[in-house]
This record gives C-alpha cells, sequence and structure tokens, in this order.
C-alpha cells in the first residue's frame, strides 16, 4: 500500500527566518503530505532540509524561480511563512544582494509603484502565484495548537501596576496596526516608551528596556486589521521571552487567536521562570 503522503498532493512551503517554518512544515508531515520547500536564501534556515521532501534555495527578489520550483513539483496549494526584515532592503549593496528577476521587478515596479506597505507587497504576491494556480492558504492550517488562547496563559499574574497599562496599550497598538505603523509597543504608566516601526520587535524591545531603566513595563503586540492569516502573523517565542525579560518588562499582551507561539508550552513555561506574565486579548467585535 502507497505512503499516504504519496496519495495526496503535494504542499509547498516559502520559508524565511525563525521556528515557525519548522513547526508549519512538521505539521505538513504529519498531515501526510508531501512537502515542497523553498527556503529564502540569506534568510530561512537549512535544517528545513531535513522536514522536506523536496528543498530549494531561492533568492528574495526571485519570485520567478519560487514559481518555478512548486510548478516543477506538481505545488497547486502553499504557505508563506517566516520572517524577513525590510530593513535588508536599505542595507549597502542592496542592488547587488537583492537583483529582481523580472517578474519580481515588474511587481514591485509598476504594481507597488506607489504604495510599498507590507500587506500590499504579500497581496501582490500572492496574485502573482495564483496566476499560475498556485493558492496561498493559511499559515495556521498545520499548527492550530500554537496559537495564543484568550486570558493569562501563564500562571504567573499581571502585576497590579499593569493593569491599566494592558487596557491603555491594547487601544493604541490597535490603532497603530490599523494606520500600518507598527504592531508593537511598550507602555509603562500609561506612557508610550516605544512604537516599533521597520526595526523589528526584538529591537523595540531592547530600545524600551533602555528607555525605561527602572523596568515595570507592558508590551503589546496585536495583529494587522483583520489579518490575513495567509501571511505571516504575528509571533512570539521563547527568545522573546528572554528579550523582555532582559529588558526588564513585566507583562506581555498578545492578541488571541491571531498569535502563533513558537512552541508553546516551552515558551510559557520559560515566561513563569522569568516572572513575565502572558495574556491574550480579542479584539472587539464592534471595531
Amino acid at each position: 500500500m502507497p505512503a499516504l503522503a504519496n496519495r495526496l498532493p503535494p504542499v509547498g512551503l516559502l520559508a524565511g527566518s525563525g521556528r515557525l517554518p519548522f513547526l508549519v512544515a512538521s505539521g505538513m508531515r504529519r498531515a501526510g503530505r508531501k512537502v515542497v520547500i523553498v527556503g529564502l536564501r540569506g534568510v530561512a534556515s537549512p535544517r528545513l532540509a531535513d522536514l522536506a521532501d523536496v528543498f530549494q534555495w531561492r533568492g528574495i527578489t526571485r519570485m520567478g524561480g519560487w514559481i518555478a520550483t512548486f510548478r516543477k513539483h506538481g505545488v497547486h496549494e502553499a504557505v508563506m511563512i517566516g520572517g524577513v526584515t525590510k530593513r535588508e532592503m536599505y542595507a549597502p549593496l542592496r542592488i547587488v544582494r537583492f537583483w529582481p528577476d523580472w517578474r519580481t521587478a515588474r511587481t514591485w515596479y509598476f504594481r507597488l509603484r506607489k504604495d510599498k506597505r507590507d500587506n500590499a507587497v504579500l497581496l501582490a504576491v500572492t496574485d502573482e502565484l495564483r496566476k499560475d494556480r498556485i493558492e496561498l492558504v493559511s499559515s495556521v492550517r498545520y499548527c492550530q495548537e500554537h496559537l495564543a488562547g484568550e486570558g493569562l496563559m501563564t500562571q504567573t499574574p499581571v502585576p497590579r501596576k499593569a493593569v491599566d497599562d494592558v487596557e491603555f496599550g491594547w487601544r493604541i497598538a490597535r490603532a497603530s496596526a490599523d494606520l500600518d505603523i507598527g504592531q508593537s509597543l511598550a507602555v509603562k504608566e500609561r506612557d508610550i516608551i516605544a512604537v516599533e516601526a521597520m526595526e523589528g520587535t526584538d529591537a523595540m524591545i531592547a530600545r524600551a528596556g533602555d528607555l525605561c531603566r527602572v523596568g515595570g513595563w507592558t508590551m503589546i503586540k496585536v495583529a494587522r486589521p483583520s489579518q490575513d492569516m495567509r501571511f505571516d502573523v504575528p509571533t512570539i517565542g521563547p527568545n522573546t521571552i528572554q528579550n523582555l525579560h532582559a529588558a526588564r518588562c513585566v507583562c506581555l499582551v498578545v492578541e488571541a487567536g491571531k498569535t502563533f507561539i513558537a512552541d508553546k508550552p516551552a515558551t510559557l513555561a520559560l515566561a513563569d521562570r522569568l516572572k513575565v506574565a502572558v495574556i491574550g486579548k480579542r479584539q472587539d467585535p464592534a471595531v
């Protein structure tokens, strides 16, 4: 009797950095799928090859190459997951390092000429893949168990002095995400310490720690409005908790049902050891 993976259609994984591509690839294998991974060169981990039936390196700005690999191996359904930071696009020698193929150049300089915000880029990539009958599917389909729940997820309670900051910071973070400015911020005593921009969450955490030496601050991380779960969703993991502890943060608020917690049991256990409260909140349905 042939293996189940040989009877189900193959599934693709376009992989960036971090732990999430490993969780998704493992979930795909548990589902009995043949896994075709396109690793973004200089970003994805080479260890992903151990979880792939087919593994191919492609450049970040070589969209035509991604599509060619998936088409060659019969992929019509794919997940795009993992980190890719925009700041790399502004590094020295960026023209050489990120020389685009024709398909990427046409998308970047024509369709995205007036709007290069993250969501616009991701939607443009989705449309290009769809032209070749490759449909991006929800990035959480194969690892639902790692999504944040609602309410307190740690044994460590929210410190009394941080309770007001949770509610205040949540409203500001939602407004910031609605404007596509940043999805994370730091707050203490109803005062905004830092807002995430292009530098990414970890850099913002370090900056907040430098600015608030006394500690006791709260971080809020939310999804974009009407978050498209096909795309890279907000993520925390053990490194996030370690960085928050080092920066003297006492509470982390994430959006329930729309935030990945990489290696969830281990991450929450680490938060308890380091006395960082972790809670999940849901967006007001009326918003």
